[in-house]
């Protein structure tokens, strides 16, 4: 081959212009013996990237790249139904001593109180005796409830 046209296609494979015909007549130029002098400095270029699309991974690319990956160990662990409702039985725990700290606390403080506030049915508390809570329980209840009918209704009069 021509040392001009071979300077040529150089020029234009710098520029990005080559063809792929044109790529491989420089590799066929650069990997035969007969080089010009001026030349030479590009012959290492071509011949590597000769050798390099000679290159392969090999039939047991996959096996040994299989190998070389750590396998992943999994540590499943099964959950009992208590298991999986621990925390709801911690929490129904603790609102169980809140509350009941609460209650403790509040007989504590109104210990020293004769009256027991009872709630009537309209929601409103009224204060009563100990002693009329201390017997019979659903006559003195029915009493109350009659009680504060009655004052609803006296009420509801007036109003009228």
């Amino acid at each position: 081959m021509d040392s001009k046209y071979i300077e040529q296609l150089l020029e234009r494979y710098w520029q990005c212009e080559t063809s792929l015909e044109d790529e491989a007549e420089l590799r066929a130029f650069f990997s035969g013996s007969d080089v010009p002098k001026h030349l030479l400095r590009y012959k290492d270029l071509f011949v590597y990237q000769q050798l390099q699309q000679e290159v392969h991974l090999g039939e047991d690319f996959d096996a040994r790249v299989l190998a070389e990956v750590e396998v992943p160990v999994v540590k499943a662990k099964r959950l009992t139904l208590a298991a999986r409702f621990m925390p709801l039985f911690k929490a129904a725990a603790v609102v169980a001593v809140v509350l009941s700290l609460g209650n403790v606390m509040q007989h504590s403080f109104f210990s020293d109180v004769e009256e027991v506030a009872a709630t009537d049915t309209i929601g409103k508390q009224i204060s009563a005796p100990s002693v009329a809570l201390s017997g019979d329980v659903s006559v003195s209840h029915e009493k109350q409830v009659m009680d504060s009918l009655r004052r609803v209704n006296k009420e509801l009069e007036i109003k009228e």
